[in-house]
């Protein structure tokens, strides 16, 4: 009787699982937090925060960057104790569980997809300054679908190929910027930043708020740490290296802001207005395209944070296997990629985006205050053996992650009634996809 036992040299061996390519260095993270936070906001503000706060506001951009210091070091405390996709939903699952967690990341996917779709007609509108037939119809359209899918297509490719995008376009965005500044401090009118008088506390107010909306997005740093070479020392480093190269950007843009363009309050493309006064036509174009630039960058950044986070949730289990798949030959989340560069064209054409962006208040509130919680419960000694011990500790043990979830509270204060609204409606979404996840794809072994 011949031997019917298979020699163990032709026994298949199962193929390995994919996974996401750890390619992410520290630079990388830190574009990737300097793209976020350094998108359209800073060629426009600088007006209205001189309109609230006039000659204070280099101050107060300083001022709230060191606010937002204060958050991102949590961010980085806590970010220094895990190695996986998903940065403010792994935090919250692991320090408060399941629930709070899912309404982080949702709260994320969907601020990302809405600012996606607001951030591109940005760029339409830019772009129509010079070509007026993409602000309309089908050229309006066409460039919009152009430029989301180029988008999604790099995304697509490769973590490699969109950090190398994401970090070209962060220097070609912060040329102009620093052109903007080196040139225009030899033109300051001195005079001009001479602080004005007292602001009232309504324009304080105000004027922070506009500040600390215009410094959000480093949240997302550290989402694809799934992808990074050494998350657990990268990340904290990409946390505190964004906010302080983005706060000294901002408050030297303001400044040159100030001193160079009389009645800065009034102008409605502030940055580009003051470089045709002291470097002429050429100054002016330059800064228009590298706002373009840095609205493309910050897309290309939405896409891939984005689609990490809907990866995330699926690799845990509350969304479906599908938004977990991963490219074969790029090692990409292609589903979620696709997932979420179809969505956000969708709302993008519709318009739709306008009215959901205004649950952005919300989602941040929910994440800062959240990672900031998560950063005091996760040093409790029960954690032990649960989490990884952090790389990185933040001295002063609880004061700073105090006073940063009193910054983050501040942004539920300022909300307006329709933000309000708006978010705890994007709140109960979320609630309704994480109970029908539990009654019909979780328990029931579909996930």
């Amino acid at each position: 009787m011949m031997n019917a036992t298979v020699p163990a040299s032709v026994v298949p061996v199962p193929a390995p699982a994919l996974t996401l390519r750890r390619e992410l260095g520290r630079w990388d993270l830190t574009a990737i937090g300097i793209n976020q936070v350094i998108g359209s906001a800073v060629f426009i503000l600088p007006s209205q925060v001189a309109a609230q706060l006039g000659s204070w506001s280099p101050i107060a951009f300083l001022a709230i960057g060191f606010a937002s210091l204060l958050v991102a070091l949590c961010f980085a405390e806590v970010g220094s104790r895990f190695e996986g996709t998903g940065g403010p939903y792994l935090y919250t699952r692991a320090a408060f569980g399941r629930f709070v967690a899912f309404e982080v990341g949702w709260m994320q996917w969907f601020t990302r997809v809405t600012g996606q779709a607001s951030v591109v007609n940005a760029i339409a509108l830019a772009l129509g300054f010079y070509w007026p037939v993409l602000t309309s119809g089908v050229g309006r359209a066409s460039m919009i679908a152009a430029v989301t899918l180029a988008i999604g297509w790099i995304n697509l490719r490769g973590i490699r190929q969109s950090a190398f995008v994401i970090n070209l376009l962060t220097i070609a965005k912060l040329v102009p910027l620093a052109l903007f500044i080196v040139v225009g401090l030899w033109f300051i009118d001195a005079s001009r930043l001479t602080i004005s008088g007292p602001v009232s506390l309504t324009q304080l107010s105000t004027g922070a708020l506009l500040l600390i909306f215009a410094f959000g997005g480093y949240d997302v740093i550290g989402v694809p740490a799934g992808e990074a070479t050494d998350p657990r020392r990268h990340v904290p480093f990409a946390f505190v290296a964004t906010i302080i190269a983005v706060t000294v950007i901002m408050a030297l843009a303001q400044m040159v802001a100030i001193g160079t363009l009389p009645n800065l309050a009034a102008a409605t493309t502030p940055l580009a207005d003051a470089s045709l006064l002291f470097m002429g036509a050429a100054g002016a174009l330059l800064i228009s395209v590298g706002s373009v630039v840095s609205m493309t960058g910050n897309n290309v950044g939405q896409v891939l944070t984005g689609s990490r986070m809907l990866f995330a949730l699926a690799e845990n289990g509350e969304l479906p296997r599908f938004f977990g798949t991963i490219h074969p030959r790029y090692r990409t989340p292609a589903n979620a990629i696709m997932f979420t560069t179809l969505v956000a064209l969708g709302l993008a054409l519709s318009g739709s985006f306008a009215m959901l962006a205004v649950a952005s208040a919300v989602a941040r509130l929910v994440t800062y205050t959240g990672v900031c919680a998560a950063t005091l419960q996760l040093r409790h000694q029960r954690f032990r053996g649960m989490v990884k011990p952090a790389t990185f500790v933040i001295p002063m043990g609880g004061l700073v992650p105090l006073l940063a979830i009193a910054v983050s509270l501040l942004i539920l204060a300022g909300a307006t009634r329709q933000q309000f609204l708006g978010g705890a409606a994007a709140l109960a979404v979320g609630v309704a996809l994480f109970l029908a996840n539990d009654k019909f794809g979780r328990h029931a072994g579909r996930w």
